[in-house]
């Protein structure tokens, strides 16, 4: 009985595939992707450039900011989000910022040990 149902069900028809690149990343489970074209302007007939961005699901949160990815049209997932991430193209450049980040967070440790030490020294002069 299996094989009669397979017989009788219809292939389902290839979906639209795009290529484009992350431009977001922050929003977890979901990513901006950019998708960019050439147009023909109606009055003045020249080429103009163009750009399309789609909200796409990607479940394991595998791509990242400025990677090319391949996503596919899907049932609507949520209001912004139809489409679905099928594969990474190509990864984009990866940015370390950890030491941004810590060089940023010493600063601030720094200052703030500063601008504590004075006012203890007032306070101490008083007594």
């Amino acid at each position: 009985m299996t094989s009669a149902t397979s017989n009788t069900q219809e292939t389902r028809k290839l979906r639209p595939r795009i290529i484009g690149v992350v431009t977001g990343d922050k929003v977890s489970k979901t990513r901006k992707v950019v998708f960019e074209y050439l147009a023909r302007h109606a009055k003045y007939n020249k080429y103009v450039k163009r750009q399309t961005v789609l909200h796409v699901h990607d479940e394991k949160n595998e791509s990242h900011l400025g990677d090319h990815v391949e996503v596919m049209q899907c049932r609507p997932i949520s209001k912004m989000k139809s489409y679905r991430l099928v594969r990474i193209v190509s990864r984009g450049p990866q940015l370390d910022l950890s030491a941004i980040r810590g060089e940023a967070s010493q600063m601030f440790e720094r200052k703030k040990a500063q601008a504590v030490e004075p006012t203890t020294a007032v306070g101490e002069q008083n007594q």
